[in-house]
């Protein structure tokens, strides 16, 4: 689409994954001036961009998606990616979002004059009275700091940056890393490659997937009685939000999960050597649990190694490890993650004393009140910020209590004749002081792990403490009282 950004908006959204579309769309309900704008050649956010083999959501498939577009025609209970990111591309065409979507088109930097914000993208400038940052926790792939990483002279890719030309078979693969994508893309590789050797820095705990077809008699009742899938969402929801009560530090309920996942691990792994490896040493919950019913047996395979020894250094033709031991390899795969701690993002938007969102957050790590909105940034709302992201359930659920929150605010202004508001500082303060104190006890801080969830200071400042209908409470209610108003 080469048609010019317009000259001014309303409300300008940055992405367009989940966060986007459900921010998109209820703005054009709420009667707003709507634009969005997108890096990528289509909406989908994360779901457009990981496309690896074996690409799934570790959420079940009711409960991953819109409540105000329910899917009737999802075929498992754990989505693959092909169909969330059709899902998404639906829900874009069906709501008129396409229209107002410049794809290709990067924002660069954002900067609050007083009155408005000035935003330089890579097909134009825009003003806008608002800015909706909608960009996500997992978009912007993270490679290692390994010593010759760039001198080795195969290929070496991300699973967020996936080249399906990329033939595997007979190849020797190296996959660094043992997270939610390399859980899910190594079993595959290992269908084909010659060899395959994972590089382990911590084992993660693993639980069964369950995970299964929808027959077409469900898929039937959904379309016929729509009630019907609202009851089965309801129920997964209920499930979900159970779990809350062992990550929040029931330390009884954890060792129940724990040894459901030892089990797991027996029923796979005869070797005893190999067992020890992959049994973590800290309490289910600290890193993010992951589903998988082909990792263990995957490594119990006799062409697959499990290597726990740290990575000296990368060479043109493999790995060398800190016991000195050299692995060759013509593929490295790399499951190393996001910045999730330090969103793109943040360095570009810049607020009311010149500063970027980066360097508010450099020293004190990422705050936000309500997760959304940040002291010294008037009207921007960022989705999924600081201590939004969940350990248990769907971060949809989340995306949908803010973005209502959103029109909220903007209603509220409206009616009150104001042009600008930006939280108070001691507000945000207080809120965020609350949420740790209520982290400190939680499997996620008291795990005994390091996580991506802490950041640099040690700090969890991506997660949600409790419950989701508790998030939901707290943002029931708007008041322009816990903001700085410009008339």
């Amino acid at each position: 689409m080469n048609r010019p950004l317009p000259d001014h908006v309303g409300a300008l959204v940055i992405g367009s994954g989940f966060a986007g579309l459900a921010a998109a769309v209820r703005l054009q309900e709420a009667g707003h001036q709507v634009a969005v704008v997108e890096r990528g050649s289509d909406v989908g956010g994360t779901w457009r961009v990981n496309s690896y083999p074996g690409c799934a959501c570790d959420v079940p498939s009711h409960l991953y998606s819109f409540s105000f577009a329910p899917n009737p025609s999802w075929t498992r209970t754990f989505s693959p990616q092909p169909e969330i990111y059709a899902y998404l591309r639906g829900v874009a065409e069906r709501y008129g979002v396409r229209d107002r979507t410049w794809f290709d088109t990067e924002v660069l930097a954002a900067n609050w004059d007083g009155r408005r914000w000035l935003v330089s993208t890579t097909r134009g400038d825009v003003t806008a009275d608002v800015v909706v940052a909608g960009t996500g926790g997992l978009s912007e792939p993270v490679a290692p700091k390994i010593p010759g990483l760039e001198s080795f002279e195969g290929t070496v890719m991300h699973s967020a940056q996936w080249d399906h030309s990329l033939d595997l078979t007979g190849k020797r693969v190296a996959v660094i890393g043992t997270g939610a994508s390399a859980i899910q893309f190594a079993p595959e590789v290992a269908r084909v490659a010659s060899h395959l050797t994972v590089f382990q820095r911590t084992a993660p705990w693993v639980l069964p997937r369950r995970d299964r077809a929808i027959t077409r008699a469900e898929r039937a009742l959904f379309r016929l009685a729509p009630w019907a899938q609202k009851a089965v969402r309801g129920s997964v929801y209920a499930g979900r939000e159970s779990w809350i009560l062992g990550f929040s530090g029931r330390a009884g309920i954890m060792k129940v999960a724990e040894r459901q996942g030892r089990a797991w691990i027996a029923r796979h792994i005869e070797d005893p050597a190999l067992r020890a490896k992959v049994t973590p040493d800290y309490t289910l919950g600290c890193k993010r649990v992951l589903l998988s019913n082909t990792w263990y047996p995957m490594l119990a395979e006799d062409h697959v190694d499990l290597v726990t020894d740290g990575i000296a250094e990368i060479t043109p033709t493999g790995i060398v490890t800190t016991t000195g031991e050299v692995v060759d390899v013509d593929v490295i795969l790399l499951g190393t993650g996001f910045a999730v701690t330090d969103p793109p993002i943040a360095h570009r938007l810049r607020g009311t004393d010149g500063r970027t969102l980066a360097e508010h957050w450099k020293s004190g790590g990422m705050q936000a009140y309500r997760g959304m909105a940040v002291p010294g940034f008037p009207n921007l709302f960022v989705l999924t910020g600081p201590n939004t992201g969940l350990g248990h359930t769907s971060i949809v659920y989340v995306i949908e209590r803010q973005v209502e929150h959103v029109v909220d605010a903007l209603d509220a202004m409206r009616r009150a004749g104001i042009q600008a508001i930006s939280a108070k500082p001691e507000v945000t303060r207080s809120y965020n002081a609350r949420l740790q104190e209520q982290l400190r006890g939680t499997v996620w801080n008291a795990g005994g792990c390091a996580s991506w969830y802490l950041d640099e200071h040690g700090t969890n400042t991506t997660l949600w403490p409790s419950f989701t209908f508790s998030f939901a409470r707290e943002l029931s209610t708007f008041d322009l009282a816990d903001y700085d108003l410009t008339a």
